[in-house]
């Protein structure tokens, strides 16, 4: 199979960016690495170590921070942890998991690679580095572990997958849209200036973007309930507010898709109207 693979970098007001691409039959996933103040947060996916190690190797990386488990965000973890020796830190809710040989879809391996076992340690709700406190934000929703990182000095947030795109179509199977909007409003009460997201990159305006997102998200969950109690049904739903198939709900097999959306919003409203 002919996967393309592509690395750029830059440096953001300090941040240096490394952001790793690859693509294939029309489908196209990156990931961004970030470095500032000898921390890396996040290693990249081993598919693509060709490309991220040597933007590694030319920084002076102390220690390592995860936001979540997924392995386009872990999977360079173990080679810099052998060839490093720095420590890595992450939500202890995945640290057994991140030390196994990993279990995920095949397309998902054709994609990322398979992550190689790696040891983490708890990060708890703060750690410092060379010149920063750094707040551990617990940000649910797209990973039951995800966080997301603010370096108080700076003011800079990184947010992990929690904003990817503003306008959300498809998600995966463990995804939780409610604890997402719930995720966004814990940030937004966080003084900040930039915001740096794995998928997008720089957030121009960060804050006026995340706010979009959960504007969008709240809005939409409010059809999804609407229509709930017009008496449709969950794929009715779907079809309605997400009349468009994106190529990545057939790739994955429906691992991703827009009724998982639906699902997770229904589920937490079922819930509560108990």
């Amino acid at each position: 199979m002919l996967f393309k693979k592509n690395f750029t970098q830059e440096s953001v007001n300090g941040v240096r960016m490394g952001n790793g691409s690859i693509s294939f039959q029309g489908i196209k996933l990156n990931v961004h690495s970030f470095y500032l103040d000898g921390v890396l947060i996040d290693s990249g996916g081993r598919s693509l170590a060709k490309q991220f190690m040597p933007f590694f190797k030319e920084l002076e990386i102390e220690q390592i921070v995860i936001s979540h488990y997924h392995e386009d965000h872990t999977g360079c973890a173990a080679l810099l942890q052998r060839e490093q020796n720095v420590p890595i830190w992450m939500n202890d809710r995945m640290i057994d998991y991140c030390k196994k040989k990993p279990d995920y879809p095949m397309y998902r391996q054709l994609y990322w690679g398979r992550r190689p076992p790696f040891q983490a340690e708890p990060i708890g709700d703060s750690f410092t580095s060379a010149n920063a406190l750094w707040k551990v934000i617990k940000t649910p929703g797209h990973s039951q572990d995800h966080l997301a990182f603010l370096n108080s000095e700076t003011g800079q947030l990184f947010t992990g997958d929690l904003y990817c795109q503003e306008k959300t179509k498809v998600v995966l199977r463990e995804e939780s849209i409610p604890d997402i909007i719930e995720s966004l409003q814990t940030v937004l009460t966080y003084d900040f200036t930039d915001a740096f997201c794995s998928h997008a990159g720089y957030l121009h305006e960060g804050r006026m973007a995340l706010k979009r997102k959960l504007e969008y998200l709240l809005d939409l969950q409010g059809k999804i309930i609407e229509l709930y109690h017009e008496g449709k049904t969950p794929k009715q739903i779907n079809e309605t507010l997400f009349p468009k198939k994106y190529p990545i709900i057939r790739f994955s097999s429906g691992e991703w898709n827009s009724l998982h959306i639906v699902h997770s919003v229904l589920k937490e409203y079922q819930e509560v109207s108990l």
